[in-house]
């Protein structure tokens, strides 16, 4: 256990350097139990735009399973701190990506599953969690380039930022480019 401890300590570390070669402001928690009688995330990071509350697993398996409490303390705190929820997932030889607890999958026990297929196509990267790239996954709905906008006066730019920020779903942002 100690060898697994060291190891995610290691990696946690390792996305807080990641993050804060991006211009974040960042720290650890302290080690869990700690603190609080309430569990902490793992990492705060904050750049004057964007804030994250972000609970990070690695694993060298597949899958990463996140216990339900674990998701459900980082929403609450990620709430009252005025953070974004984000889980981070890390599979040995790949990189970091991200999720918003509501975008994991549920299990039938009530806790998460995330599997590196799944990381590897649907996660957010570094850059996109970061703002050093824009999320492009949508550009395979729209037909031409230069579309301004749809008969509902919706741009595309507009339904991407929605998506981007939340405030629309993958499903939603794809079915309003159709």
């Amino acid at each position: 256990m100690a060898n697994s401890n060291a190891k995610g300590d290691r990696r946690e570390r390792e996305l807080v350097n990641r993050l804060d070669e991006r211009g974040f402001a960042v720290m650890r928690a302290p080690a869990s139990g700690s603190a609080t009688e309430r569990e902490l995330p793992d990492v705060l990071a904050g750049d004057g735009d964007s804030f994250y509350a972000i609970e990070a697993k690695s694993s060298a398996g597949d899958p990463i399973y996140l216990d339900g409490q674990e998701i459900e303390n980082l929403v609450y705190f990620a709430q009252n701190f005025g953070a974004a929820p984000k889980v981070g997932v890390r599979f040995d030889r790949e990189d970091w990506y991200f999720f918003h607890p509501a975008d994991l999958y549920v299990t039938d026990g009530g806790n998460y599953r995330v599997k590196k297929e799944v990381a590897l196509a649907d996660g957010e990267d570094m850059d996109e969690l970061t703002g050093h790239s824009e999320r492009t996954g949508l550009d395979d709905y729209t037909d031409s380039e230069d579309e301004d906008e749809d008969e509902d006066g919706t741009g595309v730019r507009d339904v991407l930022l929605a998506f981007e920020g939340g405030a629309i779903t993958l499903e939603e942002a794809a079915a309003m480019l159709e």
